[in-house]
């Protein structure tokens, strides 16, 4: 990892500046209203997205803290477990595989592996009081895939940027799932928060409930967002969920998937406090957005009702069940021989947002 820095630092302004975390190596881009904490040396993880007027942190951050990858000291040989045992919440780069475990082409893949475990090599390309860059690289080690994101900040500016370029370095056609697994939770996560979405949004459950205790939608659909039919037995046959309101704690555990969107945007917003965070991307590239939640139901491993977040994860390709099956639907996003694919990520924090 080589870090290159152009000005004399400072204090003021956008800045950037290099710290350990866990025995990680990681970067901290700041100016007046955010602080951003990117983990070069896990994942390109953003494990702080902090609001600093208000103190205000948006990613959650697990119970079970950041741990690094290389402390394998106890865990079991589980490609599940590898990406759980080192989950630090926040907000995940995942690719080729989304969800969970299993082989495309030979090659297997664990949980929302692999770019996610691996270290990223960094550099501070753009370091002025206006405006700070750093830009991280990665090599898959199963798929010729060559992954490179840049993060922007700029002074005055309370919106971190996103510059991102996929390569397949094979002569072969690749099919890869790719997203951004951005996840909410405390101190900024609370019931009756809502979630906004395009007009037109269409809502596909998962087929199976991710949970023993039941769930709160009915499988099936597409259903229009944010009224969906609910899936809870008791509540008769016209009952419905309006998913765009964040429930109390301890309601069932979820995923959908959203798709149809217009654009790639959403928000989360406290209606109370008037504050919120906004989301955008280019939906062209990653056409769909996961909705997971997990409210406290999850008494077991890996929750053990200690988690009370909610995940909107623009991606290219669902559902949770891996590679092989995103590519079995046609929902996974192909990759020519020695191609390139371009997407940028806008993630800002907005005020005023009640109502």
């Amino acid at each position: 990892m080589t870090y290159r820095r152009h000005r004399p630092a400072r204090n003021w302004g956008a800045r950037v500046h290099e710290i350990t975390w866990a025995g990680l190596r990681a970067l901290v881009l700041e100016n007046e209203l955010l602080r951003v904490t990117v983990l070069a040396g896990k994942g390109g993880d953003i494990a702080e997205f902090c609001f600093k007027p208000r103190d205000m942190d948006f990613v959650w951050l697990s119970p079970n803290g950041l741990r690094n990858p290389r402390d394998v000291a106890g865990g079991a040989a589980d490609d599940t477990a590898a990406f759980l045992d080192h989950y630090e919440g926040g907000w995940q780069e995942v690719l080729p595989n989304g969800g969970a475990p299993g082989t495309y082409r030979g090659a297997a893949l664990a949980q929302h592996g692999e770019v996610a475990g691996l270290p990223w090599d960094a550099d501070i390309v753009t370091d002025d009081a206006r405006e700070v860059a750093v830009r991280l690289t990665v090599r898959g080690r199963r798929l010729p895939l060559r992954l490179t994101k840049t993060f922007r900040l700029r002074s005055g500016e309370a919106e971190l940027i996103v510059e991102e370029e996929l390569a397949n370095e094979s002569g072969v056609v690749l099919e890869v799932m790719w997203g951004h697994h951005i996840v909410f939770g405390a101190p900024f996560l609370r019931p009756g928060h809502r979630i906004r979405l395009p007009a037109g949004t269409r809502v596909v459950p998962h087929e199976t409930a991710i949970n023993p205790l039941g769930r709160r939608v009915r499988a099936g659909g597409p259903y229009d967002w944010p009224d969906v039919p609910s899936g809870d037995p008791e509540g008769g046959p016209d009952a419905v969920v309006d998913l765009g309101v964040v429930p109390d704690y301890g309601a069932p555990s979820e995923i959908v998937y959203l798709t149809d969107l217009r654009e790639g945007r959403y928000e989360v917003v406290d209606p109370a406090a008037g504050l919120g965070m906004r989301v955008r991307w280019d939906v062209s590239v990653l056409p769909h957005l996961w909705l997971w939640q997990e409210l406290g139901a999850t008494a077991g491993h890996p929750w053990w009702g200690r988690a009370y977040v909610v995940g909107l994860e623009p991606f290219a390709g669902y559902p949770t069940d891996g590679l092989a099956a995103a590519v079995e639907n046609g929902t996974a996003l192909r990759l020519d021989p020695h191609s390139t694919r371009r997407l940028w990520l806008r993630a800002g924090v907005i005020e005023g947002a009640a109502g």
